[in-house]
């Protein structure tokens, strides 16, 4: 397996210039890096301006690997090549490196580059990436991947350690300024120009520095805020240390890499980068699991416009009278605090009289208020603050609370928001914990994260007062009245829902209908083998556009789009599925006799949709008639002399038809007056369709045409 790492932008708030003097001074030998040896030039070339200067070196390095692989391997070190190429011109420099020692056993390259920030000229920004692929290595290759890794990321950061500690010597030697390349001049001119014309900055600073010559540094033209991102698309590593936290290099570079993916295949969608590392650590910076996981959880956020929570959800007056939660200022770490009087609370009575899916409605209200509050509060105390703390005061918990459907209700709640809201929780604090909780425990524990079971404090019976207990986490001034602090809080006290308020059997299988999950504009299909979901859309008129909205949840797909002038009649296919509904919203329109470029016409080439990906596109029609948007799942293309099959199209087709894609969608039909010039972001007047859209090309309103983002 190929290890790879990317780090963060670091920012040096130094010139250009002056950053290269600093590097330079690491060779050929740097005390400041143990493991470098030394170094030696093997070839070196200028431009005849002297604005490119490639140096190419073979470094020596140690490795600290046990005595016995040393053996094995028959080396004390290792040796890289390292072509460096310095653009003075556009004041840039790009150093690529690869192994030399074992190369056809290991495959190590990395790639550096530092330039000038783009919006300070006075800053300097570096930026690093690099592969490893170990093929053979003497049946230790497990070993040496782990002491790889250990090896360079330990040395990562104390790469910008050396590069200031040479940058402060310079400072301290009296240089502090190096004027720019600039292009060589006449013969006749050069004589009345300043020494520095025409020549690289590194011979100034050798006079500089020989002389003992202080030069002084321009003031900066309006510099960028502290934690300003050099580039809108990149994370910069004060950045990440101020509003993420201490990251390790290998988290930094998980973080970056998962974002960059997102930006790749969720264009316009990006989740929040707090939002993303949340779910790396929920997998333990598992890329790919950690991948899946938010996949998942950004498709159902969208299916069920769950980011709009806020500004839809308003709670009903009984569920502000009798729900006994609510937030309450922070505690010592800055965290907000939410409390919850759960044996204060008619559990019983509330789902009797609301129903389990106005209670999950809330709990998401609940959860996304805490990641506002949760950002307001960084800016507030000038730290990273990603999680919240919840007080729960047990006191009144009795086998009510054990009722079997409000059982039921808790389970799924905790469920959802361990799928959608991992490392929210940064402390549960349990109090006045009565003799019944073991036994609610028991029930719950298992469908609680292990991450999250740890965060459990309990406290039982008045075990929480003094040292050691909620002191330790919550200032005195914040606990409240009713656990014996001074803190007047505003929290409802519940108590028992009158039972005349309770639904009936008919209102209760209504409601059932009308569920949060139905509000959603998005449909859900599956895709099987030999059996595509297919869409029919009339167009009764030209000049309309059919717009479309879709996500892979599972498998790759391809998309395509046909016309008929022909109705076909939709049919539910019977397809080999593991279960019995496998093919119930699957539905086929275009019937096995029909002919392609006879019966109907395709009017968008097929585009593959890989798993994870979100595809926004629009069709100018040009004809009326019946268009059918189609969904089949994606096979190996035929073989020929000249091309093979991917190897992940074979794999899927050896899972035969028991293998099945899983997508939502959303399509919509608008006049073409309806839709805004240019396209650029499928806005619409008459349709919620533009607050999903995605970035799109500008179309064509002549002939048909499509346009899809990912």
């Amino acid at each position: 397996m190929v290890q790879k790492y990317q780090s963060p932008v670091r920012v040096y708030k130094y010139p250009f210039e002056l950053v290269m003097a600093a590097y330079e001074k690491r060779f050929p030998t740097c005390p400041e890096i143990p493991v470098f040896l030394g170094s030696e030039i093997l070839h070196e070339s200028r431009s005849e301006d002297g604005a490119i200067h490639v140096i190419e070196r073979s470094c020596k390095l140690n490795v600290d690997a046990p005595r016995l692989l040393k053996k094995i391997a028959g080396v004390e070190h290792v040796f890289f090549i390292q072509r460096n190429t310095v653009n003075w011109r556009e004041r840039t420099l790009l150093i690529e490196a690869h192994n030399e020692t074992f190369a056809n056993r290991v495959v190590v390259r990395e790639t550096c580059s530092y330039s000038v920030h783009p919006e300070n000229e006075e800053w300097t920004c570096f930026e690093q990436s690099a592969s490893l692929d170990i093929k053979s290595f003497f049946g230790f290759e497990s070993t040496v991947e782990k002491i790889a890794m250990k090896q360079y990321t330990s040395n990562i950061k104390r790469g910008k350690e050396v590069i200031e500690h040479y940058l402060k010597e310079l400072i301290s030697q009296g240089i502090t300024f190096i004027p720019r390349w600039s292009p060589p001049v006449a013969e006749e001119e050069e004589e009345e120009r300043a020494p520095a014309v025409g020549r690289a900055p590194g011979a100034i600073l050798l006079e500089s520095g020989a002389t003992g010559t202080s030069r002084e540094r321009p003031a900066s033209p309006c510099p960028p805020p502290e934690a300003a991102s050099p580039d809108a698309d990149k994370l910069d590593a004060d950045y990440i240390e101020r509003y993420l936290g201490q990251l390790t290099p290998l988290q930094e570079s998980c973080l970056i890499r998962l974002r960059q993916w997102l930006q790749e295949t969720h264009k316009g969608k990006i989740p929040k980068d707090e939002h993303i590392l949340r779910f790396l650590r929920a997998r333990d910076f598992n890329i790919d699991k950690a991948r899946e996981m938010l996949c998942q959880s950004l498709a159902w956020r969208k299916q069920y416009q769950v980011d709009f929570i806020l500004q839809s959800w308003r709670p009903p007056a009984l569920l502000q009278e009798y729900y006994t939660g609510g937030w309450h200022y922070q505690d010592k770490d800055g965290r907000p605090l939410y409390i919850l009087r759960l044996g204060q609370m008619d559990t019983k009575g509330l789902v009797k009289a609301l129903g389990e899916e106005s209670l999950l409605r809330h709990v998401l209200s609940i959860n996304e208020e805490g990641q506002k509050r949760c950002e307001e509060n960084t800016n507030i105390f000038g730290r990273p603050i990603t999680s919240w703390t919840c007080l729960v005061d047990l006191e009144g918990l009795n086998m009510r609370h054990l009722w079997r459907p409000g059982v039921k209700a808790l389970l799924r709640i905790i469920e959802v928001v361990e799928d959608n809201y991992p490392e929210t929780l940064g402390r549960l604090l349990i109090v006045r914990a009565p003799r019944v909780f073991p036994v609610l425990w028991t029930l719950v524990s298992p469908f609680i994260n292990e991450n999250t079971r740890q965060k459990f404090l309990i406290y039982s019976g008045n075990n929480y007062q003094g040292s050691g207990g909620l002191v330790d986490y919550v200032d005195k001034d914040v606990i409240p009245d009713f656990l014996g602090g001074d803190c007047m809080c505003t929290v409802s006290e519940g108590g028992l829902v009158p039972k005349s308020l309770y639904q009936t059997e008919d209102e209760s299988e209504n409601s059932d209908h009308i569920r949060l999950w139905t509000e959603t504009i998005y449909h859900s299909a599956s895709v099987l083998k030999g059996a595509p979901h297919e869409i029919l859309v009339e167009i009764l008129e030209g000049e309309s556009v059919i717009t479309w909205d879709f996500d892979i949840l599972k498998g790759d797909v391809v998309f395509s789009l046909f016309h008929s002038k022909r109705a076909p009649e939709p049919s539910h296919k019977e397809a080999t599925s593991p279960s019995p509904s496998g093919a119930g919203d699957n539905v086929q329109l275009i019937d096995k006799t029909w002919v392609l470029g006879v019966d109907y016409s395709r009017v968008e080439s097929p585009l593959v949709c890989r798993e994870g990906e979100s595809i926004q596109g629009s069709h100018v029609t040009r004809w009326p008639g019946f268009y059918i948007l189609q969904w089949r799942m994606h096979g190996p293309l035929p073989c020929s002399s000249s091309s093979l099959p991917r190897v992940d199209d074979v794999l899927a087709s050896l899972q035969g038809s028991s293998y099945k894609c899983k997508l939502i969608y959303y399509y919509e039909v608008l006049a073409s007056k309806d839709f805004r010039g240019s396209m650029s972001s499928l806005e619409s007047c008459t349709s919620g369709f533009s607050q999903l859209s995605g970035v799109t090309t500008a179309s064509s309103q002549s002939q048909s045409s499509s346009h899809l983002s990912r």
